[in-house]
């Protein structure tokens, strides 16, 4: 068991098929491991002990009896806390205006539960989710476990996620995406995480930022296990009119064949258009990268793209802040009450912006999500740096600025789907990422493409040193 925290969903579920271990055993091997470290991590809001290891034992006699519900069975999972799990607690990161007592249940996490997946608990955030470095200042910002000596940013807003994943605490976690905030996060934390084609999974249930670019995805340590969440998440739900619109994803076709991904065609982002300057590491993985998926059959072009990612920025910018501003106008000016000063001045910049405007954005970003799937036609992947940068000391994060957003903000701006990987570490051991944007539904496209990357390398494998704190 000494190896269990650091195992994907993947390998938990082929021992607990061969009868290696039991749910219980995994269960309580991630709560006291919870227990031990997470005052440190700050990883997690609440942790659901006694539940998790009481179905966990369900699990396990249903497995006895041979009811298994599949692969996920048994097996845990850290949840965001924005996802409404009924009777708990949903603070969506603040502390005086959390949203309550949940009185429903999100769909994505009743597909989870169908499928047998466990809750230990629900996860720090950005207040509001309205943020990409990770900070909270009223409940606090999670520790990047890939540096002991220094707190360091996870990445936001998904960070206690992150964080609860890189450090072991659990095998995988639920996470949102409106600007990358689940990208953002799996990359600096060295994980694998999936920003699904808007539709895909219901945001039913889920407290929102921008219900215009939300998305919610997996964040987890490979590509496989960030298919089967998908895959167990995604379907129709009436409370959600946009997955009704959303084909069908035959994900199991993808996991069960090799992942051939001879002559399928990437256009990398010729470096000349990146939108912010990208350091000399980030460029090494990069080009590491280009030349790895070239050696496996892939034809990669270098090329400038018709998209311009600082117009991409701003006008998504401008969408969260109005959205967000009109889902909190009633108390976020409120100086009585304690909101992380970043947060409220970035949801104030909505306070201006009319509903002309607003309508002029939607037109704009319908436009160019538009161009972006004809584009996208006999193309496979657009292949960017995650982030220009690896995970910064807390102290020296300037709110003011949103390099951590620059690549990652296109793929809900478009609609794409996008797919964040582990793809090396600098110089200071800190993980970096590259990111795979498909087109509109093309997410079973960029899992083959995930999968045969990392078969051909062991980024996903690396995992932070903790002996530091005993761990």
């Amino acid at each position: 068991m000494t190896g269990l925290p650091w195992l994907s969903l993947s390998e938990l579920a082929r021992q607990l098929a061969d009868g290696a271990v039991s749910s219980r055993e995994i269960v309580a091997g991630y709560l006291d491991r919870i227990a031990a470290l997470d005052a440190r991590l700050h990883a997690f809001v609440d942790v659901y002990r006694d539940d998790a290891l009481s179905a966990a034992h369900k699990a396990d006699q249903q497995r006895s009896a041979g009811r298994v519900c599949g692969p996920l069975h048994g097996l845990p999972i850290a949840i965001k806390d924005l996802v409404h799990l009924r009777g708990r607690m949903t603070t969506a990161g603040s502390r005086d205006r959390p949203f309550g007592i949940a009185d429903e249940t999100s769909f994505a996490w009743e597909r989870l539960q169908t499928a047998g997946m466990i809750a230990l608990g629900k996860t720090h955030l950005v207040e509001f989710a309205f943020g990409g470095w990770g900070r909270n200042v009223p409940m606090g910002a999670p520790w990047n476990p890939w540096d002991t000596s220094a707190h360091r940013v996870a990445g936001g807003s998904s960070s206690g996620s992150a964080v609860a994943v890189a450090a072991g605490l659990a095998p995988a976690a639920i996470g949102s995406d409106t600007g990358g905030s689940i990208r953002i996060p799996s990359a600096l934390c060295g994980l694998t995480g999936l920003k699904p084609t808007y539709g895909l999974i219901s945001l039913a249930g889920v407290f929102p930022l921008a219900a215009t670019l939300d998305s919610l995805g997996p964040i987890a340590h490979n590509v496989d296990d960030v298919a089967l969440l998908t895959a167990a998440m995604a379907g129709a739900d009436p409370r959600d009119p946009a997955t009704l619109a959303a084909p069908a994803i035959d994900f199991a076709t993808v996991l069960n064949a090799s992942p051939d991904v001879r002559g399928m065609r990437i256009t990398a982002l010729a470096v000349e258009q990146f939108p912010a300057p990208a350091t000399a590491d980030v460029l090494r993985a990069r080009n590491d990268a280009i030349t790895t998926l070239r050696a496996l059959g892939a034809v990669v072009e270098e090329a400038r793209v018709p998209i311009d990612f600082q117009d991409v920025m701003v006008k998504s910018g401008r969408i969260i802040a109005v959205e967000a501003y009109a889902l909190h106008r009633a108390y976020i000016e409120d100086e009585s009450l304690i909101f992380d000063p970043w947060v409220r001045k970035r949801m104030l910049g909505g306070k201006s912006i009319s509903v002309a405007e607003h309508a002029e954005l939607l037109e704009a970003h319908s436009r160019a999500a538009s161009a972006y799937a004809d584009w996208m036609r006999g193309r496979d992947a657009l292949l960017t740096p995650t982030l220009p940068i690896t995970a910064t000391p807390l102290n020296d994060v300037d709110e003011a600025t949103t390099p951590l957003a620059t690549f990652t903000r296109a793929g809900n701006y478009l609609r794409a789907c996008a797919l964040s990987l582990p793809a090396g570490l600098d110089a200071t051991v800190l993980p970096i990422g590259v990111q795979l944007m498909g087109g509109p539904f093309g997410d079973a496209t960029l899992i083959r493409l995930g999968r045969a990357f990392q078969q051909a390398t062991d980024w996903h494998l690396r995992r932070p040193e903790l002996s530091a704190w005993g761990a």
